[in-house]
């Protein structure tokens, strides 16, 4: 057994330290104790006695309300850089009949504060927070504190639910001369209502529609307000090509890495098959939620140290993108 386990092992559950309120105990306690011995004095003797046994029962207590305490995380599938997102945690109190007081939860900066907790229940505690920057990222520990019941030693346990999560590239939305670009690639339509630039019905005015696609020669002719449909658009099926490595200007990378997911996430949207390709990385073209978070995984999970060469092998028929590293 090497000595960093062997230290895990036998490190105590949890540690005490007192309060203010405790240091002031633990010192009347000790200065009667010494008044007590020089005096012989039964009734300093007794109140010596009152306060170490104060002490004891406070100590027995705290460990009672921290005992089968059990935590969760409660982490959203998508976290992405620079935007706020909201952890969590369940507590469950896993004993059969005492309750829990006055539990705090210790994140970063952060207090979350249980007063009761009973047996046998479980109680959600969120908490907000921001990744600046994208890839494997281990989770803020949380500390299960306590001050019950007199207030006068904090006792706290060890760390819990230091797991990781992958945090994706920011995600920015793309301006409209951007889409337009990006539709004259090659659009396709898909015989639907939607908001490209086709008619695909025509139908009479409801409250709400846009006034700007009245039709105002069928109005004329039928004598009732008419608006257009639009026929919904996609993009044709798009090839995202990462050039160069990135080693070079790391500012330059994490702008292509969120240029890329942002390009990606918007043609996912639009309907297009979307294929990812560069310097170590190849994700087959695919559509839907699930290939988005494996683009966004690839281009989170993304490296120039460790990045090979660009797969030689791609898909017929694909409009490009190319996407500079740097």
């Amino acid at each position: 057994m090497s000595l960093r386990a062997l230290f895990a092992r036998f490190r105590p559950r949890r540690t005490i330290r007192p309060t203010r309120d405790g240091w002031w105990c633990l010192a009347a306690a000790l200065g009667l104790g010494f008044a007590a011995m020089n005096t012989g004095n039964n009734l300093l003797y007794l109140l010596a006695s009152l306060l170490l046994a104060l002490i004891v029962v406070s100590g027995v207590l705290s460990e009672q309300a921290m005992r089968r305490l059990r935590l969760s995380p409660v982490v959203p599938e998508e976290i992405y850089v620079g935007r706020p997102v909201l952890l969590g945690a369940r507590v469950a109190n896993g004993k059969r009949w005492l309750p829990s007081y006055s539990i705090t939860l210790r994140v970063a900066d952060r207090r979350l504060y249980v007063d009761r907790l009973a047996a046998g229940a479980e109680v959600l505690v969120t908490w907000e927070s921001t990744f600046a920057a994208r890839g494997r990222t281990r989770l803020p520990g949380v500390r299960v504190t306590t001050r019950f019941p007199f207030g006068l030693f904090v006792k706290t346990g060890r760390p819990l639910l230091e797991d990781h999560a992958i945090v994706f590239p920011a995600v920015r939305p793309i301006d409209p001369a951007g889409r337009r670009r990006l539709m004259a690639g090659g659009a396709q339509s898909l015989h639907r209502r939607g908001r490209g630039h086709d008619l695909y019905n025509l139908r009479e005015y409801r409250a709400g529609d846009d006034r700007r696609l009245i039709h105002w020669r069928s109005t004329a002719r039928v004598g009732a307000l008419m608006v257009r449909e639009m026929e919904a658009e996609t993009a044709a099926a798009t090839r995202i090509v990462l050039v160069g490595d990135g080693a070079r200007d790391a500012g330059r990378l994490e702008a292509a890495m969120s240029e890329a997911a942002s390009l990606a996430v918007h043609l996912l949207g639009t309907g297009a098959a979307i294929e990812l390709i560069g310097p170590g990385v190849h994700v087959p073209p695919g559509r839907g939620r699930g290939h988005q978070r494996r683009l966004l995984t690839a281009l989170a999970l993304y490296d120039p140290r460790t990045s090979g060469s660009v797969p030689a092998r791609r898909t017929a028929g694909a409009s490009e993108i190319e996407v500079a590293l740097g």
